[in-house]
Order: C-alpha cells, then structure tokens, then sequence
C-alpha cells in the first residue's frame, strides 16, 4: 500500500485548493490520517488529523476555520479542503495514515504507518 498526494500548485492569497491522498494497493482499513506541512527552513507539523473512531477531527490553530479533513471510505482517499489560503500555507504538503492491509490487521491492530510523497502549495501575495 502507498500514498499518493495531489492537488497543489500556485493559487494567489484568499484562494482555494484541494489536496487529495490516495491510498493504492491492498488496503482493509484505515484508522487515521493526517495532512502535515513543512516550510522552508522550519519543522513539519501537523496541519489536520482525522480518526475513523468517531470520524473525529482536529485542527491546527493555523488551519481552524479555513481547513477541513476529510476521508472517502469508497475511494480509499483523502482530502484536505483549503479555503482563503495565505503566503504563510506555502509549503510542501504530506499525507499520513495508519492503514490496515487485511480484515486480520485490523482485528490485531496491525497498522502500517504510510507517507505520501508530498505536494507542493505555494500562495502568492
């Protein structure tokens, strides 16, 4: 199983993206994904995480109010909405998730910890 992001690009300040992740190969479950972002020069943090238990999610204080996480069971992706984005989102942005391969895995929480290769946003002034 990996992860594979898209959807960055260039947008200008107060523009909108969408990121998507897409999990491909055998996959039975997933119990939680996260999108994270690293700038230039500074760490990677987490932006947004969401939990199958409940289909909980939580936010950055960055990201609050502008961000929504979000998972298609279906089509095994999932997406980070972006609204009145800002010079400061610019980043490159990654997908996590502890996914379970089969109906066993899951039973044994057996999760397998998965990044995407990342996608890069970049909002201009």
């Amino acid at each position: 199983v990996q992860l594979v992001e898209s959807g960055g690009g260039g947008v200008q300040a107060g523009g909108s993206l969408r990121l998507s992740c897409a999990a491909s190969g055998s996959l039975f479950s997933i119990r939680d994904m996260g999108w994270h972002r690293q700038a230039p020069g500074k760490q990677r943090e987490l932006v947004a995480g969401w939990s199958s238990s409940g289909g909980s999610a939580n936010y950055a204080d960055s990201a609050k109010g502008r961000f929504t996480i979000s998972w298609d069971n279906d089509k095994h992706t999932g997406f980070l909405q972006m609204n009145s984005l800002k010079p400061e989102d610019t980043a490159m942005y990654y997908c996590h998730a502890n996914v379970a391969g089969t109906y066993l895995d899951s039973v044994l929480h057996r999760y397998l910890a998965l990044w995407g290769q990342g996608t890069l946003v970049s909002v201009s002034s």
